[in-house]
């Protein structure tokens, strides 16, 4: 089995052409999306209809859900600012996404297991910053996952875990969202990879084992930052083209 795994794609065409054209560059043919395509403030249309065109494996992120199941007043911003140019093919795609999947032995799930909107490898700690989790409260949400290997996203962070006698857990990043800024809290959070590249992992079967590679890719995104900008989302301009928030 070999696997490229791409997540949290949020819009941005420009990252996921660039992902593909290199996965493709490298020979790979079976790719997994791990969920939350289209919210934010870029081209959440061209990117529904790839993605659309290449029917992935691809499992529900809780930013696909929030497209859909709730009221349009009630819906974030990342979601207002693109629910507008959606149809209804499009939506009835992002439902269709299950919430976990199985391919070749390996579990793909968005955020973990049970919940699409749950931070797993990471939590958020007191100096507004992802923080990596311990062994014992990582292996929680494992233990009746019955995979040797579990595919997430959602915290946009890259890492490969290996539980003792447990599953390799590994999540690949941001195609699309190196950095993001929530103000919903005081003080705000912040994460920033410090590098704008689009992120995607290989996962390759071994003998007893799975070798997963982190890829960064960098590409052009000055068109999406324009995007953004015309959206008033200025902090998502300084994130794809710099990685980092001023």
């Amino acid at each position: 089995m070999k696997l490229a795994v791409i997540s949290d794609i949020h819009g941005n065409i420009a990252a996921l052409e660039a992902t593909l054209a290199d996965i493709g560059r490298r020979g790979i043919s079976e790719i997994v999306n791990l969920g939350d395509c289209l919210s934010g403030p870029f081209d959440a249309v061209a990117t529904a209809e790839r993605l659309m065109s290449l029917q992935l494996p691809t499992v529900r992120g809780n930013h696909d859900r929030a497209l859909y199941d709730r009221p349009r007043d009630e819906m974030g911003t990342w979601e207002q600012w693109v629910i507008d140019d959606l149809n209804s093919a499009h939506i009835d795609w992002l439902q269709s996404f299950p919430m976990t999947l199985r391919i070749g032995g390996a579990l793909l799930c968005h955020a973990t297991p049970e919940k699409d909107d749950q931070n797993w490898l990471e939590y958020r700690g007191k100096e507004r910053r992802l923080i990596a989790r311990d062994l014992k409260d990582i292996a929680v949400h494992s233990a009746d996952a019955d995979a040797e290997l579990i595919l997430c996203g959602h915290t946009h962070v890259p890492r490969v875990v290996r539980l003792p006698d447990g599953p390799t857990i590994a999540n690949p990043g941001s195609v699309g969202c190196p950095a993001y800024l929530d103000t919903r809290t005081s003080p705000h959070f912040i994460h920033q990879m410090g590098s704008p590249d689009a992120r995607y992992a290989i996962v390759e079967a071994q003998e007893d084992s799975f070798q997963v590679d982190l890829i960064s890719v960098p590409y052009d995104a000055s068109e999406m930052a324009e995007l953004a900008r015309k959206k008033g989302a200025e902090s998502w301009a300084q994130a794809v083209t710099t990685g980092w928030f001023a």
